[in-house]
């Protein structure tokens, strides 16, 4: 496992964006934690996604609104994720610790896997931010090239064409194959654990899964039979599929946003390295490699869960998605203070549009 070590001085900046933040909390007297506008989410999310189960298992099998149902579900899916697994992953749901955990937990109803998921997203994701062949958000090839440090395929001049159909399966992927890549070798690209995968969360893993499969596939087959119910079951994972990876991929895969590639340079060069040092503390590092898209929209806001503002969120992963719109206020100055650049692109579409631009660039250039 290659070190990774962050080298910048600026720790200055950091320390006066996070006085600037307490002190916000503070003079008026918030807690940085969710309050009654999550729970209300949570409440309004979970009930669609009721709702709509019991809409498939109600409406006859003939019925078209089953597939809207069906709909609704992948969305209610990737809502949950996005508003209530995710703070509850990162301890900002709640002060009561219990309620972040069960909030986290949610993740194993919707397929995946709680544990794992803090593995892959807080510890490695979070700390080592767009560093290649360490951040297992960017461990996309050879299926995608998101920087030039890694080896250039002939198809990957189509990328930016085929990049939005590969993602309807990202779900499935993630749950069917990359949950169990991580559970049988204990690691998460080439980080081992941090934390012990105990008899418990063994049983967890295994059971959580059969459950899923149980609930969201056999059960509803029983009631309006297999075919229906399987294109039913796939539909639904394509729409949580692009809804979760559009998203996730407007933060760190835009252009104009900062990759760290001395491994994969150094495993094209077929030499080892022991130790990478980035060139900027670690906030500012975050900065490089974070962009914000469409923060004016509340409705997107409210419907991604914040995840508009990954740049306060992975300066502040504590603090819940509710106080990102006025800790970006406090950002940006700070950044303009201490000449930090900030990246923001002002809407949803321009994000996708240059996410996709940096595909095509990527997979042109040798």
């Amino acid at each position: 496992m290659t070190s990774i070590r962050f080298e910048g001085r600026n720790a200055e900046f950091f320390a006066t964006l996070r006085n600037r933040i307490n002190e916000y909390f503070s003079e008026n007297n918030l807690q940085p934690t969710g309050n009654w506008k999550l729970y209300w989410k949570t409440i309004i999310l979970f009930g669609t996604l009721v709702g709509s189960y019991l809409l498939v298992l109600l409406l006859h099998p003939e019925n078209s609104w089953i597939y809207v149902a069906y709909g609704i579900m992948g969305l209610s899916f990737a809502g949950i994720g996005f508003n209530v697994m995710h703070d509850g992953a990162h301890g900002s749901y709640s002060k009561h610790s219990w309620i972040n955990k069960l909030m986290a937990n949610s993740l194993n109803l919707l397929g995946g896997n709680a544990f794992l998921w803090a593995e892959k997203h807080n510890i490695v994701h979070h700390s080592f931010t767009n560093i290649e062949g360490v951040d297992d958000d960017i461990d996309l090839w050879p299926l995608l090239r998101v920087n030039t440090a890694k080896k250039k395929l002939w198809f990957h001049k189509y990328q930016h064409i085929y990049g939005l159909p590969l993602y309807t399966i990202a779900y499935l992927a993630w749950i069917y194959m990359q949950d169990f890549k991580k559970y049988f070798s204990g690691k998460v690209v080439d980080r081992p654990f941090k934390n012990k995968l105990s008899a418990w969360k063994h049983i967890e893993f295994w059971a959580s899964k059969l459950v899923y499969v149980f609930i969201f596939v056999l059960f509803p087959a029983y009631f309006i039979g297999f075919k229906t119910a399987l294109l039913g079951y796939f539909l639904m994972a394509i729409i949580t599929g692009i809804c979760i990876t559009v998203v996730f991929q407007l933060a760190h895969v835009v252009e104009d946003i900062h990759f760290v590639t001395d491994k994969a340079e150094a495993a094209n060069e077929n030499r080892n390295i022991e130790s990478i040092n980035v060139q900027d503390d670690w906030a500012t590092h975050q900065i490089r490699t974070t962009s914000n898209f469409s923060t004016k929209s509340k409705t997107l806001t409210w419907l991604l869960g914040g995840l508009n503002f990954q740049v306060e969120h992975h300066l502040f992963p504590k603090i819940s998605h509710i106080h990102y719109p006025k800790l970006n206020e406090i950002v940006k100055k700070t950044c303009a203070d201490f000449n930090v650049k900030y990246n923001e692109i002002p809407t949803f579409f321009e994000a996708v549009r240059s996410h996709f631009m940096h595909l095509k660039m990527i997979g042109q250039l040798a």
